[in-house]
């Protein structure tokens, strides 16, 4: 049974960092896609990263490209989210996702097919 399991949410201030972490269990996750979705104040679901588990190549948002970076560690089966210069309007749940995607797009929530909890993330202006 997969399981993805989140942690490393808080209330920060803005220009604050944080790292969400990601572990990842029940399945040989080599050809998985591991992403990072946003559910904020306008409760909508935004792609936010994505990694692509057999050799790294990520994907990110415009809004967060130049602040947050996603990594994988293969040995722990767990994938990190760096938030750096985090602002207010980032504030919101953050739900990691695992798939297959199969030629789906890596981008679109429908693509993947076991999700975590959410982690709640607070940025305080």
């Amino acid at each position: 049974q997969v399981q993805v399991l989140e942690s490393g949410g808080g209330l920060v201030q803005a220009g604050d960092s944080l790292r969400l972490s990601c572990a990842a269990s029940g399945s040989d996750f080599s050809n998985y896609h591991m992403a990072w979705f946003h559910w904020g104040a306008g409760a909508v679901n935004s792609f936010v990263s994505a990694i692509r588990w057999v050799d790294g190549g990520q994907y990110y948002a415009d809004s967060v490209k130049d602040r947050f970076t996603i990594t994988r560690d293969n040995a722990n089966m767990t994938v990190y989210l760096q938030m750096n210069n985090l602002k207010p309007d980032d504030t919101g749940f953050y739900y990691c996702a695992a798939g297959d995607l199969s030629g789906q797009e890596p981008t679109s929530s429908r693509s993947y097919s076991y999700w975590g909890q959410g982690t709640q993330v607070i940025v305080s202006s």
